[in-house]
């Protein structure tokens, strides 16, 4: 018996196969196309195209490991948060997803929150652009025409368990991201929806990430020489599948996430919502859990825009930054590339560098961009402090912590040690996998959802802790005088 983990992400899609005691078995694969932006501060992508990679990732697992994907007796999916995936008759596709961090309706958030007060009581977060909600109040208000043809919302996990199953479901941690939701009932809210003019009958039904949803269609059970029922779980949004696999399921238990956008994780024990500070309070993905979220939105993305417009690859220009590091640089980056939502909750601000000089090259700029990064977890880190939120232990996922570098950089900024898993670019899909197995097994999440194997623990250097505290200091003022030169 084995089980598989989808892990559904706007730059391709992962495949993970794991056995009955969840030990890796294989892994596969297959990219989607890049999202587009129409327009400044806009991002979108074509559904089909999650899908298209969703089969390219499987079939290869197929090839590779025939054997083990036969014997799949639960799917578990994850997904990016968030995205608007507009379904009508028929469950056609209206219009691109608008994804997460798309950020066209700012306008919108503030017309949400005027038009029904208890908006973030009732969500446990801040009306921002980046929820599935707001852009639902966009379209009503800019594509009518789409909007009236409107059946269902799906978010892009759903869309593909949709395709894969027949079924409109969702779990309690990605429904939790759209505003739409009762966050402490882990139920949909009539007046959340009632304020987009929705209603129930556009949502998809809830489960739990550990429980069943649906089963797989045979067509495709048949494509992957599967037999038998084959359970699709609820699964998770990408964070707390992320969490789900590296074991963040308890209270304080939290992981840094450097992914296309950055996100300082920590798991509750209760709803603890923080709209102050910017802080994301949504439902785990495993049942009576919640947890809570400091998010940047350009994280290793900030690194990908350096690298365009330099024309180096990332791997070069990170291992450049690292040989020649001797502590902070004079040059400061604020990673507001597509506006931020931890701590600023501000779609408009944009990012910066300051202290150029002629002497400025490529590695510099990199250095500068990490360290931003890691200043904006920081940032992140300091509001979860602000609501009393404990962090015991951190782990790290994402393409980012590949460099390590930018593990250094956060482990003194944050000033705590970071483990770092020996599989930590796979926790999406591990931790989908390690949901399959739940839903299909009846077994407990908490028996599943251990810590995997550790690569290594990087520790805060605390020869630099001073001079980036004075870094950081800087940078925390800069954004106030930028936005005020700005306005």
């Amino acid at each position: 018996m084995t089980f598989l983990g989808i892990d559904i992400g706007t730059s391709g899609v992962k495949a993970l196969l794991i056995d009955a005691d969840g030990k890796a078995l294989g892994e596969a694969s297959a990219p989607a196309v890049e999202p587009v932006r129409p327009q400044p501060g806009w991002s979108e992508q074509n559904p089909a195209d999650w899908w298209a990679a969703t089969l390219g990732a499987v079939d290869k697992l197929k090839q590779s490991h025939p054997r083990e994907l036969a014997a799949v007796k639960g799917i578990g999916l994850s997904g990016h948060m968030h995205g608007a995936t507009l379904l009508g008759e028929n469950d056609t596709v209206l219009r691109p997803c608008i994804l997460w961090n798309d950020g066209r309706s700012a306008k919108e958030c503030a017309e949400m929150e005027a038009a029904l007060p208890a908006l973030r009581e009732l969500a446990g977060n801040i009306a921002m652009p980046g929820f599935t909600a707001p852009k639902i109040a966009w379209v009503r208000k800019n594509e009518p025409e789409i909007f009236r043809q409107i059946r269902k919302v799906l978010l892009p996990k759903a869309y593909v368990r949709l395709l894969l199953t027949g079924e409109h479901v969702e779990d309690m941690s990605d429904g939790a991201g759209t505003l739409w939701m009762d966050v402490a009932r882990r139920d949909w809210s009539d007046a959340l929806l009632g304020v987009t003019g929705l209603g129930r009958e556009h949502m998809p039904r809830l489960v739990e990430g550990s429980a069943v949803s649906a089963e797989l269609k045979a067509e495709y059970a048949a494509r992957w020489g599967m037999t038998g029922p084959v359970v699709v779980a609820g699964g998770a949004g990408d964070n707390a599948a992320a969490a789900c696999g590296i074991g963040a399921i308890r209270p304080g238990e939290g992981f840094v996430s450097l992914g296309t956008s950055g996100v300082l994780f920590v798991s509750n024990e209760s709803f603890s919502p923080n709209t102050e500070g910017a802080v994301h309070a949504f439902c785990h993905a495993v049942p009576d859990t919640w947890h809570q979220m400091g998010v940047i939105l350009s994280a290793t993305d900030s690194l990908n825009w350096l690298s365009r417009i330099t024309g180096r690859k990332q791997a070069e220009l990170s291992g450049e930054a690292e040989s020649q590091f001797k502590g902070p640089g004079e040059t400061i980056f604020l990673p507001y590339l597509s506006g931020e939502r931890t701590p600023h909750n501000n779609a408009n601000a944009r990012g910066s560098f300051t202290g150029l000089s002629q002497s400025s090259d490529p590695a510099q700029l990199a250095q500068a961009v990490m360290e931003g990064v890691s200043f904006a977890m920081r940032d992140c880190q300091r509001v979860l402090n602000d609501a009393g939120t404990r962090i015991d232990r951190l782990l790290a996922v994402g393409g980012g912590s590949k460099s390590a570098l930018w593990l250094k950089l956060l482990a003194t900024n944050l000033d705590m040690e970071i483990a770092l898993p020996e599989d930590g670019d796979f926790g999406g899909a591990l931790g989908a996998a390690r949901l399959g197995l739940c839903a299909a097994t009846g077994a407990r999440p908490a028996d599943v959802m251990t810590m995997p194997p550790i690569l290594r623990t990087i520790a805060p250097d605390q020869s630099l802790s001073a001079a980036y505290s004075d870094h950081y200091a800087r940078y925390r003022a800069l954004y106030s005088a930028i936005e005020e030169a700005r306005s």
